[in-house]
Protein backbone atom coordinates (compact mmCIF):
# COMPACT_ATOMS: atom_id res chain seq x y z
CA UNK A 1 0.00 0.00 0.00
CA UNK A 2 2.95 2.38 0.83
CA UNK A 3 4.79 1.33 -2.53
CA UNK A 4 2.06 2.24 -4.45
CA UNK A 5 1.07 5.24 -2.44
CA UNK A 6 4.37 6.43 -3.31
CA UNK A 7 4.40 5.35 -7.00
CA UNK A 8 1.33 7.73 -7.26
CA UNK A 9 2.33 10.54 -5.89
CA UNK A 10 5.94 10.28 -7.80
CA UNK A 11 3.24 10.21 -10.80
CA UNK A 12 2.02 13.04 -9.95
CA UNK A 13 4.95 15.12 -9.83
CA UNK A 14 6.30 13.91 -12.99
CA UNK A 15 3.44 13.95 -15.49
CA UNK A 16 3.11 18.32 -14.97
CA UNK A 17 7.09 18.49 -15.99
CA UNK A 18 6.10 15.78 -19.13
CA UNK A 19 3.22 17.82 -20.22
CA UNK A 20 5.27 21.09 -19.50
CA UNK A 21 8.24 19.90 -21.61
CA UNK A 22 6.28 17.98 -24.23
CA UNK A 23 4.53 21.62 -24.86
CA UNK A 24 7.81 23.64 -24.57
CA UNK A 25 9.33 20.97 -27.43
CA UNK A 26 6.33 22.09 -29.70
CA UNK A 27 7.08 25.30 -29.26
CA UNK A 28 11.17 24.96 -30.25
CA UNK A 29 10.90 27.37 -33.28
CA UNK A 30 10.25 30.21 -30.92
CA UNK A 31 13.41 28.79 -29.34
CA UNK A 32 15.94 29.21 -31.53
CA UNK A 33 16.64 33.17 -31.16
CA UNK A 34 16.54 32.42 -27.28
CA UNK A 35 18.89 32.24 -24.76
CA UNK A 36 18.73 31.81 -21.15
CA UNK A 37 21.52 32.10 -19.02
CA UNK A 38 22.15 31.80 -15.40
CA UNK A 39 24.09 32.88 -12.22
CA UNK A 40 23.01 31.82 -9.15
CA UNK A 41 24.43 35.21 -7.40
CA UNK A 42 24.62 38.75 -8.05
CA UNK A 43 23.79 39.74 -12.00
CA UNK A 44 25.99 42.95 -11.06
CA UNK A 45 28.92 41.19 -9.89
CA UNK A 46 28.90 38.54 -12.50
CA UNK A 47 30.65 41.11 -15.59
CA UNK A 48 31.97 38.24 -17.39
CA UNK A 49 28.15 36.78 -18.06
CA UNK A 50 27.01 40.62 -18.39
CA UNK A 51 29.04 40.50 -21.27
CA UNK A 52 27.95 36.97 -22.34
CA UNK A 53 24.01 38.41 -22.42
CA UNK A 54 25.43 42.01 -24.34
CA UNK A 55 27.25 39.61 -27.06
CA UNK A 56 24.17 37.29 -27.26
CA UNK A 57 21.82 40.42 -28.00
CA UNK A 58 24.13 42.07 -30.42
CA UNK A 59 23.79 38.69 -32.23
CA UNK A 60 20.05 38.84 -32.63
CA UNK A 61 19.03 36.48 -29.34
CA UNK A 62 16.44 37.61 -26.90
CA UNK A 63 18.25 36.47 -23.32
CA UNK A 64 16.01 35.95 -20.36
CA UNK A 65 18.91 36.25 -17.27
CA UNK A 66 18.01 34.90 -14.09
CA UNK A 67 20.25 35.79 -10.78
CA UNK A 68 19.94 37.87 -7.90
CA UNK A 69 19.69 41.36 -8.11
CA UNK A 70 21.75 42.95 -5.13
CA UNK A 71 23.51 45.46 -7.16
CA UNK A 72 22.62 47.11 -10.10
CA UNK A 73 24.28 45.97 -13.53
CA UNK A 74 25.78 47.86 -16.46
CA UNK A 75 23.25 50.15 -17.80
CA UNK A 76 24.04 48.95 -21.01
CA UNK A 77 22.45 45.55 -19.84
CA UNK A 78 19.78 47.42 -18.14
CA UNK A 79 18.56 49.51 -21.13
CA UNK A 80 19.26 46.41 -23.96
CA UNK A 81 15.67 45.55 -25.00
CA UNK A 82 16.81 42.28 -25.92
CA UNK A 83 17.60 41.39 -22.46
CA UNK A 84 15.54 40.45 -19.55
CA UNK A 85 16.59 40.35 -16.12
CA UNK A 86 14.75 37.61 -14.08
CA UNK A 87 15.48 38.02 -10.21
CA UNK A 88 15.95 34.80 -7.91
CA UNK A 89 14.50 35.25 -4.58
CA UNK A 90 17.44 34.33 -2.05
CA UNK A 91 16.84 31.89 0.69
CA UNK A 92 18.69 33.50 3.82
CA UNK A 93 20.69 31.58 5.71
CA UNK A 94 18.97 29.35 8.56
CA UNK A 95 20.19 30.00 12.14
CA UNK A 96 18.51 26.53 13.59
CA UNK A 97 20.16 22.93 13.44
CA UNK A 98 23.42 21.56 12.05
CA UNK A 99 25.48 23.60 9.56
CA UNK A 100 25.04 20.60 7.30
CA UNK A 101 21.33 20.22 7.47
CA UNK A 102 21.48 23.98 7.06
CA UNK A 103 23.00 23.53 4.16
CA UNK A 104 20.97 20.95 2.57
CA UNK A 105 18.29 22.66 2.81
CA UNK A 106 19.34 25.76 1.53
CA UNK A 107 20.38 23.65 -1.63
CA UNK A 108 17.02 21.65 -1.83
CA UNK A 109 15.22 25.10 -2.16
CA UNK A 110 17.82 26.64 -4.60
CA UNK A 111 17.06 23.76 -6.73
CA UNK A 112 13.18 23.53 -6.91
CA UNK A 113 13.00 27.35 -6.86
CA UNK A 114 15.44 27.35 -10.07
CA UNK A 115 13.67 24.37 -11.75
CA UNK A 116 10.54 25.94 -11.11
CA UNK A 117 11.90 29.30 -12.59
CA UNK A 118 13.37 27.27 -15.80
CA UNK A 119 10.15 25.73 -16.65
CA UNK A 120 8.07 28.64 -16.86
CA UNK A 121 10.26 30.63 -19.08
CA UNK A 122 10.43 30.40 -22.73
CA UNK A 123 11.86 27.11 -24.56
CA UNK A 124 15.56 28.52 -24.84
CA UNK A 125 18.10 26.94 -27.24
CA UNK A 126 20.74 27.66 -24.96
CA UNK A 127 21.25 27.61 -21.20
CA UNK A 128 24.30 29.28 -20.25
CA UNK A 129 25.16 28.64 -16.92
CA UNK A 130 27.93 30.54 -14.64
CA UNK A 131 29.91 28.10 -12.17
CA UNK A 132 30.70 28.43 -9.59
CA UNK A 133 28.25 28.44 -7.84
CA UNK A 134 27.07 25.09 -9.66
CA UNK A 135 25.31 23.14 -6.99
CA UNK A 136 22.85 23.11 -7.37
CA UNK A 137 22.68 24.78 -10.71
CA UNK A 138 24.42 22.52 -13.26
CA UNK A 139 21.90 19.33 -12.44
CA UNK A 140 18.89 21.83 -12.29
CA UNK A 141 20.29 23.53 -16.03
CA UNK A 142 20.89 20.07 -17.24
CA UNK A 143 17.51 18.28 -16.80
CA UNK A 144 16.30 21.54 -18.21
CA UNK A 145 17.96 21.36 -20.97
CA UNK A 146 16.97 17.25 -21.25
CA UNK A 147 13.26 18.16 -20.93
CA UNK A 148 12.94 21.17 -23.58
CA UNK A 149 15.84 20.60 -25.35
CA UNK A 150 18.26 23.03 -24.87
CA UNK A 151 21.91 23.17 -24.83
CA UNK A 152 23.83 23.59 -21.55
CA UNK A 153 26.86 25.86 -22.05
CA UNK A 154 29.11 25.78 -18.77
CA UNK A 155 31.06 28.78 -18.10
CA UNK A 156 34.32 27.25 -15.85
CA UNK A 157 35.64 30.73 -13.67
CA UNK A 158 36.70 28.10 -11.39
CA UNK A 159 35.75 25.17 -9.36
CA UNK A 160 33.03 25.59 -6.64
CA UNK A 161 34.28 22.76 -4.61
CA UNK A 162 38.08 24.76 -4.13
CA UNK A 163 35.97 27.72 -3.06
CA UNK A 164 34.37 25.64 -0.56
CA UNK A 165 37.61 24.25 0.60
CA UNK A 166 38.95 27.69 1.81
CA UNK A 167 36.21 27.56 4.69
CA UNK A 168 35.79 23.79 5.52
CA UNK A 169 38.95 22.60 4.46
CA UNK A 170 39.46 20.49 1.35
CA UNK A 171 38.91 17.23 3.03
CA UNK A 172 35.88 18.18 4.40
CA UNK A 173 32.82 15.47 3.20
CA UNK A 174 30.57 18.59 2.02
CA UNK A 175 34.12 19.64 -0.33
CA UNK A 176 34.22 16.28 -1.60
CA UNK A 177 30.71 15.73 -2.19
CA UNK A 178 31.34 19.41 -4.05
CA UNK A 179 33.91 17.95 -6.52
CA UNK A 180 32.35 14.75 -7.01
CA UNK A 181 29.12 16.66 -7.78
CA UNK A 182 31.39 19.11 -10.31
CA UNK A 183 32.76 16.62 -11.89
CA UNK A 184 29.81 14.40 -12.83
CA UNK A 185 27.46 16.90 -14.01
CA UNK A 186 30.08 18.96 -15.65
CA UNK A 187 30.63 16.41 -18.16
CA UNK A 188 27.10 16.09 -19.27
CA UNK A 189 26.74 19.32 -20.74
CA UNK A 190 27.16 20.39 -24.26
CA UNK A 191 30.09 23.04 -24.59
CA UNK A 192 32.44 24.14 -21.58
CA UNK A 193 34.05 27.48 -21.89
CA UNK A 194 36.86 28.23 -19.44
CA UNK A 195 39.02 31.36 -18.26
CA UNK A 196 42.93 30.09 -18.58
CA UNK A 197 44.93 27.54 -20.84
CA UNK A 198 45.79 25.65 -17.21
CA UNK A 199 42.03 25.74 -16.49
CA UNK A 200 41.29 23.79 -19.48
CA UNK A 201 44.28 21.52 -19.25
CA UNK A 202 43.06 20.52 -15.26
CA UNK A 203 39.64 20.35 -16.85
CA UNK A 204 40.59 17.53 -19.84
CA UNK A 205 43.50 15.85 -17.56
CA UNK A 206 41.40 15.27 -14.29
CA UNK A 207 38.11 15.39 -15.25
CA UNK A 208 37.82 14.43 -18.84
CA UNK A 209 35.98 17.51 -19.91
CA UNK A 210 36.69 19.50 -23.05
CA UNK A 211 36.27 22.59 -22.75
CA UNK A 212 37.70 25.93 -25.12
CA UNK A 213 39.67 28.87 -23.34
CA UNK A 214 38.05 32.22 -23.59
CA UNK A 215 40.10 34.29 -22.05
CA UNK A 216 38.38 37.67 -20.37
CA UNK A 217 38.65 40.99 -22.38
CA UNK A 218 37.50 44.28 -20.79
CA UNK A 219 34.40 45.79 -22.67
CA UNK A 220 34.42 48.80 -24.47
CA UNK A 221 33.77 51.04 -21.77
CA UNK A 222 37.11 50.28 -19.84
CA UNK A 223 39.44 53.11 -21.10
CA UNK A 224 41.37 55.85 -20.03
CA UNK A 225 38.85 58.81 -18.25
CA UNK A 226 39.52 62.43 -19.61
CA UNK A 227 40.96 64.46 -17.17
CA UNK A 228 37.30 66.31 -17.70
CA UNK A 229 35.50 63.84 -16.39
CA UNK A 230 38.39 62.56 -13.99
CA UNK A 231 37.49 66.08 -12.06
CA UNK A 232 33.65 65.10 -12.56
CA UNK A 233 33.74 61.94 -10.64
CA UNK A 234 36.26 63.24 -8.07
CA UNK A 235 34.01 65.73 -6.84
CA UNK A 236 30.80 63.79 -6.71
CA UNK A 237 33.05 61.06 -4.94
CA UNK A 238 34.32 63.82 -2.91
CA UNK A 239 30.67 64.84 -1.53
CA UNK A 240 30.74 61.16 0.51
CA UNK A 241 34.59 60.17 1.15
CA UNK A 242 37.00 63.05 2.17
CA UNK A 243 40.25 61.41 0.35
CA UNK A 244 38.91 62.83 -2.62
CA UNK A 245 37.89 66.59 -1.64
CA UNK A 246 40.72 69.59 -1.95
CA UNK A 247 42.79 69.75 0.99
CA UNK A 248 42.83 73.22 1.06
CA UNK A 249 40.36 76.04 -0.67
CA UNK A 250 40.42 77.20 -4.21
CA UNK A 251 42.49 80.06 -5.14
CA UNK A 252 39.26 82.27 -6.30
CA UNK A 253 35.40 82.04 -6.18
CA UNK A 254 35.61 80.93 -10.16
CA UNK A 255 37.78 77.66 -9.17
CA UNK A 256 36.51 74.30 -8.23
CA UNK A 257 38.88 71.71 -6.76
CA UNK A 258 39.52 68.12 -5.98
CA UNK A 259 42.20 66.40 -4.03
CA UNK A 260 43.89 65.95 -7.81
CA UNK A 261 42.44 68.25 -10.06
CA UNK A 262 41.59 72.21 -10.16
CA UNK A 263 38.68 73.67 -12.78
CA UNK A 264 38.19 77.00 -14.16
CA UNK A 265 34.52 77.13 -14.14
CA UNK A 266 34.42 80.16 -16.70
CA UNK A 267 36.53 77.84 -19.08
CA UNK A 268 35.66 75.31 -18.27
CA UNK A 269 39.42 74.01 -18.44
CA UNK A 270 40.52 71.24 -16.12
CA UNK A 271 43.76 70.91 -14.66
CA UNK A 272 45.70 68.63 -12.11
CA UNK A 273 47.01 69.89 -8.95
CA UNK A 274 50.74 70.14 -8.62
CA UNK A 275 51.81 68.36 -5.58
CA UNK A 276 48.82 66.17 -6.34
CA UNK A 277 48.22 62.74 -4.29
CA UNK A 278 48.65 59.15 -6.11
CA UNK A 279 45.70 57.34 -6.55
CA UNK A 280 46.29 53.27 -6.09
CA UNK A 281 43.11 51.19 -6.42
CA UNK A 282 42.08 47.60 -5.59
CA UNK A 283 39.10 45.90 -6.10
CA UNK A 284 37.97 42.97 -4.09
CA UNK A 285 35.09 40.65 -3.23
CA UNK A 286 36.14 40.44 0.46
CA UNK A 287 36.84 36.61 0.56
CA UNK A 288 39.35 34.17 2.04
CA UNK A 289 41.13 34.00 -1.89
CA UNK A 290 42.15 38.17 -1.05
CA UNK A 291 44.74 38.15 1.40
CA UNK A 292 43.93 42.56 2.27
CA UNK A 293 47.07 42.14 4.92
CA UNK A 294 49.49 42.07 2.62
CA UNK A 295 48.09 45.37 0.99
CA UNK A 296 47.96 47.10 4.75
CA UNK A 297 51.82 46.20 6.15
CA UNK A 298 53.12 47.05 2.41
CA UNK A 299 50.77 50.73 2.83
CA UNK A 300 52.89 50.72 6.87
CA UNK A 301 56.10 50.55 4.90
CA UNK A 302 55.79 52.78 2.58
CA UNK A 303 54.00 55.08 5.43
CA UNK A 304 57.89 54.80 7.19
CA UNK A 305 59.81 55.54 3.91
CA UNK A 306 57.79 58.49 3.48
CA UNK A 307 58.47 59.35 7.23
CA UNK A 308 62.53 58.92 6.89
CA UNK A 309 62.52 61.43 4.15
CA UNK A 310 62.31 58.97 0.89
CA UNK A 311 60.70 61.36 -2.08
CA UNK A 312 57.13 59.71 -2.31
CA UNK A 313 53.78 61.60 -2.89
CA UNK A 314 50.46 61.28 -0.63
CA UNK A 315 48.65 58.06 -1.47
CA UNK A 316 44.74 57.74 -1.36
CA UNK A 317 44.21 54.49 -1.44
CA UNK A 318 40.96 53.23 -2.79
CA UNK A 319 39.26 49.67 -1.96
CA UNK A 320 36.29 48.82 -3.66
CA UNK A 321 34.01 46.00 -3.26
CA UNK A 322 31.22 44.22 -1.14
CA UNK A 323 31.50 40.64 0.26
CA UNK A 324 31.86 38.77 4.29
CA UNK A 325 35.44 40.13 5.08
CA UNK A 326 34.96 43.78 4.68
CA UNK A 327 33.89 44.69 8.18
CA UNK A 328 37.08 42.74 9.18
CA UNK A 329 39.40 44.70 6.96
CA UNK A 330 37.74 48.27 7.78
CA UNK A 331 38.14 47.50 11.65
CA UNK A 332 41.99 47.15 11.08
CA UNK A 333 41.98 50.22 8.63
CA UNK A 334 40.36 51.99 11.62
CA UNK A 335 43.49 51.22 13.57
CA UNK A 336 45.47 52.29 11.38
CA UNK A 337 46.43 56.27 12.16
CA UNK A 338 48.49 57.21 8.70
CA UNK A 339 49.46 60.89 7.99
CA UNK A 340 50.68 60.25 4.55
CA UNK A 341 47.61 57.39 3.21
CA UNK A 342 44.03 57.69 3.03
CA UNK A 343 42.01 55.03 2.56
CA UNK A 344 38.15 54.48 1.74
CA UNK A 345 36.41 51.41 1.08
CA UNK A 346 33.65 52.81 -1.19
CA UNK A 347 30.91 50.39 -3.61
CA UNK A 348 30.86 52.29 -6.35
CA UNK A 349 27.65 52.33 -8.93
CA UNK A 350 28.67 50.28 -12.17
CA UNK A 351 29.46 53.38 -14.51
CA UNK A 352 31.57 54.80 -12.11
CA UNK A 353 33.80 51.76 -11.51
CA UNK A 354 35.69 52.08 -15.15
CA UNK A 355 35.74 55.32 -14.54
CA UNK A 356 38.03 55.21 -11.33
CA UNK A 357 40.59 52.53 -13.13
CA UNK A 358 40.69 55.53 -15.74
CA UNK A 359 41.49 57.95 -13.55
CA UNK A 360 44.06 55.45 -11.21
CA UNK A 361 47.54 56.04 -11.22
CA UNK A 362 48.20 52.18 -9.89
CA UNK A 363 46.16 49.20 -9.59
CA UNK A 364 46.61 46.39 -6.81
CA UNK A 365 45.51 42.97 -6.91
CA UNK A 366 45.52 40.28 -4.48
CA UNK A 367 43.81 37.61 -5.99
CA UNK A 368 45.06 34.30 -5.61
CA UNK A 369 42.84 32.03 -6.98
CA UNK A 370 41.12 29.00 -4.42
CA UNK A 371 42.14 26.38 -7.36
CA UNK A 372 45.36 28.23 -9.05
CA UNK A 373 43.43 27.91 -12.13
CA UNK A 374 41.53 31.15 -12.59
CA UNK A 375 42.57 34.74 -13.27
CA UNK A 376 41.42 38.02 -12.12
CA UNK A 377 39.16 39.71 -13.91
CA UNK A 378 40.10 43.24 -11.79
CA UNK A 379 43.47 43.21 -13.66
CA UNK A 380 41.85 43.06 -17.39
CA UNK A 381 39.46 45.53 -16.43
CA UNK A 382 42.76 47.36 -15.32
CA UNK A 383 44.78 47.01 -18.01
CA UNK A 384 41.77 48.00 -20.68
CA UNK A 385 42.14 51.36 -18.56
CA UNK A 386 45.98 50.97 -19.15
CA UNK A 387 46.42 51.07 -15.63
CA UNK A 388 49.71 49.35 -14.83
CA UNK A 389 48.98 46.94 -12.02
CA UNK A 390 51.13 44.83 -8.97
CA UNK A 391 49.43 41.85 -8.49
CA UNK A 392 50.28 39.13 -5.95
CA UNK A 393 51.34 35.77 -7.76
CA UNK A 394 49.83 32.22 -8.42
CA UNK A 395 49.83 29.39 -10.00
CA UNK A 396 48.76 30.94 -13.89
CA UNK A 397 48.91 34.31 -13.32
CA UNK A 398 51.88 34.58 -16.31
CA UNK A 399 48.69 34.45 -18.82
CA UNK A 400 47.74 37.36 -18.22
CA UNK A 401 50.48 39.65 -15.71
CA UNK A 402 54.09 40.18 -17.77
CA UNK A 403 56.38 41.24 -14.96
CA UNK A 404 58.15 43.93 -16.39
CA UNK A 405 55.68 44.69 -19.04
CA UNK A 406 52.41 45.60 -18.09
CA UNK A 407 52.94 45.35 -14.56
CA UNK A 408 54.68 43.75 -11.21
CA UNK A 409 54.48 40.61 -9.72
CA UNK A 410 55.07 40.35 -6.14
CA UNK A 411 54.81 37.47 -3.39
CA UNK A 412 54.55 39.46 -0.05
CA UNK A 413 54.34 42.76 1.52
CA UNK A 414 57.94 43.18 1.23
CA UNK A 415 58.07 42.94 -2.10
CA UNK A 416 54.43 44.93 -2.72
CA UNK A 417 56.34 47.78 -0.41
CA UNK A 418 59.78 47.68 -2.34
CA UNK A 419 57.40 48.24 -5.22
CA UNK A 420 55.34 51.07 -4.47
CA UNK A 421 58.74 52.67 -3.17
CA UNK A 422 59.89 52.39 -6.78
CA UNK A 423 56.93 53.43 -8.68
CA UNK A 424 55.57 56.32 -6.76
CA UNK A 425 59.49 57.45 -6.42
CA UNK A 426 59.54 61.28 -7.74
CA UNK A 427 56.21 60.84 -8.56
CA UNK A 428 54.91 61.63 -11.29
CA UNK A 429 57.61 61.25 -12.91
CA UNK A 430 57.10 61.44 -16.65
CA UNK A 431 60.11 59.18 -17.48
CA UNK A 432 59.41 56.59 -14.30
CA UNK A 433 58.56 53.11 -14.38
CA UNK A 434 54.69 53.61 -13.87
CA UNK A 435 54.79 55.76 -17.07
CA UNK A 436 56.44 53.18 -19.30
CA UNK A 437 54.07 50.33 -18.12
CA UNK A 438 50.62 52.44 -18.95
CA UNK A 439 52.79 53.65 -22.54
CA UNK A 440 53.15 49.63 -23.27
CA UNK A 441 49.44 49.06 -22.32
CA UNK A 442 48.98 51.95 -24.82
CA UNK A 443 50.77 50.41 -27.25
CA UNK A 444 49.72 47.12 -26.83
CA UNK A 445 46.23 47.30 -29.03
CA UNK A 446 44.40 45.14 -26.36
CA UNK A 447 40.94 42.86 -27.97
CA UNK A 448 37.70 43.93 -26.56
CA UNK A 449 35.69 41.82 -25.34
CA UNK A 450 32.92 41.59 -28.17
CA UNK A 451 35.39 41.25 -30.90
CA UNK A 452 37.13 38.26 -28.66
CA UNK A 453 33.68 36.48 -28.61
CA UNK A 454 32.88 36.81 -32.14
CA UNK A 455 35.94 35.17 -32.74
CA UNK A 456 36.01 32.35 -30.20
CA UNK A 457 32.43 31.78 -28.82
CA UNK A 458 29.57 32.69 -31.50
CA UNK A 459 31.30 29.88 -34.00
CA UNK A 460 30.71 27.19 -31.39
CA UNK A 461 27.70 28.12 -30.55
CA UNK A 462 26.66 28.41 -33.73
CA UNK A 463 28.26 24.92 -34.61
CA UNK A 464 26.21 23.16 -31.69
Amino acid sequence: MAASSVAFLALCLLLPLLLLSGWKRRRRGRAAQHVVIVVLGDVGRSPRMQYHALSLARRGFAVTFLGFCNSKPHDEVLQNDRIQIVKLMELQSLTVGPPVLRYGVKVVFQAVYLLWKLLWREPAAYIFLQNPPGLPSIAVCWFVGCLCGSKLVIDWHNYGYSIMGLVHGPKHPLVLLAKWYERFFGRLSHLNLCVTNAMREDLAENWHIKAVTVYDKPASFFKETPLDLQHELFVKLGRTYSPFRACSEPSGPATERSAFTERDTRSGEVTRLCGRPALLVSSTSWTEDEDFSILLAALEKFEQQAFDGDSLPSLVCVITGKGPLKEHYSRLLDQKHFQHIQVCTPWLEAEDYPLLLGSADLGVCLHTSSSGLDLPMKVVDMFGCCLPVCAVNFKCLHELVKHGENGLVFEDAEALAAQLQMLFSKFPDPAGKLNQFRKNLRESEQLRWDESWQRTVFPLVMDM
